[in-house]
C-alpha cells in the first residue's frame, strides 16, 4: 500500500501540518524538523501529490527563470544552481531566454505568471517602470539588477571593476579602454562607474565604447576602435567580448598581452581555456542561483518582502595582462 502523509506524520513524530510545510514551503521548517521528515518520507517511499497540494495551497510548486541569453556561458552555472536548490526545495524550474530583447521579456513574464509561483528576472532588460508593473501581477525577484522596491541578488561588480582598474594601473597603463555591454544592463553602467571613477582617481581619463553586443562578434567589432584609441588595456563587458577583442586584435597584428592587455568579466569557463588564458572578474554565480530562490520562495509567502544581497567578486589574473609598453614595446615611463 502506498505510504500517506499521516504515516509520514507518525513516523517523524509531527503533526501532518508539518509535513505539508515540508513539501510546500521548505523555508518555513526548523531544519532538523524539516531534515527528519525529508528522511522519513524518503524511507516510506512518500511523495505528494502536486496537483493535490496545488489544490490545497495554491502553489503550482514552479518557479520560473528568465536569462538574457542562454548561450552566453555566464548562465548555464547560475540556472544549474537555481535548479538545484528549487530541486532540494521540491520545486520545479521553468527556464527562458529573452535574447537580449526587452519586449520578449515583458511577454514571458506574462506568459509564465499564471504557470509558476514567481520569477526570478536574471539581468532584466525593461525598465524600471515595467519591472514594478510586472511586480503586482506575480512575485519576482532580480538577479544583476537593483530595485530599492524589489528583492534583488547582486554581484558586486563595482568592486571587481575597481580591482581591475588597480592591476592595470600597477602595470603602468593610462590607456584604458572601457568596453560597456548592451543598453539596460544595470551590470554594465555599474562596471563603467565604477572603471571611471578609478581611473579619475588615477589622474587620467578612460577611454568610454558603449554599448556593445555582449558577444564574441561585439568584441571582434569593436576591436578597430581600440586601436584606434590608442588603448594600451581593455577592461570588457564579460568574458565573450574580451575573447572577442583578443581575436579582433589579434588579426590586426595586435599581440595580447604583449601590445594590449585584456580583463573579462564572469571567470567562465572560456576564460580558463582560452589563450592567452584570461585575466578575468570571477562572479559568484552558484550563489547568486541558489540565494535568489531562496528570496523568491520567501516572496511567494509574503507578498512584502524585500530586500538585498551583496555577493563578492574577485579578480582572478592570468596571462592576458602585462605591464604597459610604449611604441617600440619598452615599458612605459612616467607612469
Amino acid at each position: 500500500m502506498r505510504s500517506t502523509i499521516r504515516d509520514v506524520a507518525r513516523a517523524s513524530g509531527v503533526h501532518i501540518s508539518t509535513v505539508s510545510r515540508t513539501f510546500s514551503a521548505p523555508h518555513m521548517v526548523n531544519p532538523e524538523t524539516r531534515s527528519r521528515v525529508l528522511a522519513t518520507a524518503a524511507s516510506l517511499g512518500y511523495r505528494p501529490n502536486r496537483a493535490a497540494r496545488a489544490l490545497i495551497t495554491g502553489r503550482t510548486g514552479n518557479v520560473g527563470l528568465i536569462v538574457a541569453d542562454i548561450a552566453n556561458p555566464f548562465f548555464p552555472p547560475l540556472i544549474k544552481a537555481a535548479e538545484s536548490q528549487a530541486r532540494d526545495r521540491d520545486y520545479s524550474i521553468f527556464v527562458a531566454e529573452t535574447d537580449e530583447d526587452p519586449t520578449v521579456e515583458e511577454n514571458l513574464v506574462r506568459a509564465l505568471a499564471k504557470q509558476v509561483d514567481g520569477v526570478l528576472l536574471c539581468s532584466p532588460r525593461m525598465s524600471n517602470d515595467l519591472i514594478e508593473k510586472l511586480s503586482k501581477e506575480v512575485p519576482l525577484v532580480l538577479i544583476n539588477r537593483s530595485m530599492p522596491s524589489l528583492p534583488c541578488v547582486l554581484m558586486d561588480v563595482s568592486l571587481g571593476a575597481r580591482q581591475a582598474v588597480d592591476h592595470l594601473i600597477e602595470l603602468g597603463h593610462s590607456r584604458v579602454a572601457i568596453l560597456g555591454g548592451p543598453r539596460g544592463s544595470w551590470t554594465s553602467r555599474e562596471i563603467r562607474k565604477a572603471s571611471v571613477a578609478a581611473c579619475r582617481q588615477a589622474g587620467f581619463e578612460p577611454i568610454v565604447l558603449s554599448p556593445n553586443q555582449p558577444t564574441v562578434d561585439g568584441g571582434i567589432a569593436i576591436a578597430e576602435r581600440v586601436v584606434q584609441e590608442s588603448a594600451s588595456a581593455v577592461v570588457a563587458y564579460n568574458d565573450l567580448m574580451a575573447i572577442g577583442v583578443i581575436e579582433g586584435l589579434d588579426s590586426l597584428g595586435v599581440r595580447v598581452p604583449e601590445d594590449v592587455s585584456v580583463i573579462g568579466f564572469d571567470d567562465s569557463t572560456l576564460a580558463r581555456i582560452s589563450r592567452p588564458r584570461l585575466t578575468t572578474v570571477s562572479n559568484p554565480t552558484l550563489a547568486a542561483g541558489r540565494t535568489a530562490v531562496d528570496m523568491l520562495l520567501q516572496l511567494s509567502d509574503d507578498r512584502r518582502a524585500t530586500g538585498q544581497v551583496m555577493l563578492q567578486t574577485e579578480l582572478i589574473v592570468r596571462a592576458s595582462t602585462n605591464p604597459a609598453t610604449g611604441s617600440h614595446g619598452t615599458p612605459e615611463e612616467g607612469r
